[in-house]
């Protein structure tokens, strides 16, 4: 009777510690992008004009809550479990609105960003420490940066780049904005994660990023997946490549923004943003299929939410991208507030499965049971074909 009673309590702690040892394993991660401090939103929460830094902090906030949340039955990662553990918040880009006139500064609305996700910011891993905030740019923290073909007050102020840049790469010696050149201080960066690798980088893989993926995926097995993180989409912009003209700068009359290094090729004249990209993308989709452990891409810059498969211009690869939306600037939660959402990230790096699930964080926008409600969902396999 006694040997009888000791397994029955052995079963009973290992079911009761058994989902807990499960939910440690996977990494958790939210990913937003485009917080573009510096502009306002028509609508929110039953006041007009509202500010990126007042919305930004609503969303932290939101965030905070996340791990005492139940997840829904929708057969991903962790289904029907508390969400538990946050390791990383993942920000996409624009962190500043470019300076467009009377947009304030770059240096204000770094300040803002960083009272906001590195101060208040509240959630933890599994473990108790406080999740990791990582970081890539978007192309208004790079136009800042660079200069704009339109007129910017100041003409250039590069402080979103360098407080990513100082963050994300730590440099023995941190840049300042006196010294900071964004020819050369590219903010590529990955992180082995539990047998995972993550990539990211600047904007977009051009040909100038692929040199630097390219080293940098030497040091990766070709059996390890590889997730990348950037700002554009897989198609990019036509007028984010850099002017393909002598003497190569940006004019108002051609539109290009000199964003990334490789000249433009599909021709001269200015392109509208849904230029053709096709010969760019071959380049990127070259590249794809050179490393078949690429198996994953997460993007802000066009802004909602999607899961969706990019098949390049020639439908000829296959490559699951997650597409996230903006606090302040989405298509569709930019006009409807209660569609507003992040995403949450859940992996586990034993079954190699990834399930990305929509976070509505603003359904009800005027009561005080405005919690975040469980939208959309995605699983996908990260296994290496």
């Amino acid at each position: 009777m006694k040997n009888k009673f000791k397994s029955i309590i052995i079963a009973f702690l290992f079911i009761a510690i058994c989902p807990k040892v499960v939910l440690s394993q996977t990494i958790q991660m939210v990913f937003t992008s485009d917080a573009h401090y510096g502009i306002t939103r028509d609508k929110f929460r039953g006041d007009t004009g509202v500010t990126g830094h007042v919305v930004n902090a609503a969303l932290v906030k939101q965030i905070s809550t996340l791990p005492y949340l139940t997840l829904p039955n929708d057969g991903g990662i962790n289904a029907g479990n508390k969400v538990g553990g946050i390791n990383y918040v993942i920000e996409g880009g624009d962190i500043a609105n470019r300076m467009d006139i009377p947009v304030q500064t770059a240096a204000v609305s770094w300040s803002q960003f960083e009272s906001d996700y590195m101060h208040h910011l509240t959630i933890k891993d599994a473990e108790g420490n406080p999740a990791t905030l990582l970081m890539v740019p978007g192309n208004h923290d790079i136009s800042n940066a660079i200069g704009f073909p339109k007129p910017m007050s100041p003409v250039t102020d590069p402080s979103s780049m360098v407080g990513i840049y100082n963050l994300m790469l730590k440099p023995a010696q941190p840049l300042t904005n006196d010294n900071y050149d964004y020819a050369v201080d590219k903010i590529n960066y990955s992180r082995n994660i539990k047998g995972i690798h993550f990539e990211f980088i600047t904007l977009w893989p051009d040909s100038a990023e692929r040199i630097w993926m390219q080293h940098d995926l030497d040091t990766v097995a070709a059996t390890t997946p590889v997730i990348i993180f950037t700002h554009d989409q897989p198609e990019c912009e036509a007028k984010h490549f850099t002017n393909p003209l002598p003497p190569y700068n940006m004019t108002e009359k051609n539109k290009f923004q000199n964003l990334v290094s490789e000249h433009y090729k599909e021709g001269d004249k200015a392109q509208k943003d849904d230029g053709a990209t096709d010969i760019e993308q071959r380049g990127f989709v070259k590249f794809l299929k050179a490393h078949r452990n690429i198996v994953a891409y997460f993007h802000g810059n066009s802004n909602w939410n999607e899961f969706y498969t990019y098949h390049g211009p020639d439908n000829d690869v296959s490559l699951n991208v997650f597409r996230v939306d903006s606090p302040m600037k989405g298509k569709y939660s930019s006009k409807d507030e209660t569609k507003v959402s992040f995403q949450l990230i859940s992996l586990d790096p034993q079954t190699l499965q990834l399930t990305v699930r929509e976070c509505l964080w603003n359904t009800k926008p005027l009561s005080a049971d405005n919690n975040i409600v469980f939208g959309k969902s995605a699983t996908v396999s990260l296994k290496v074909n």
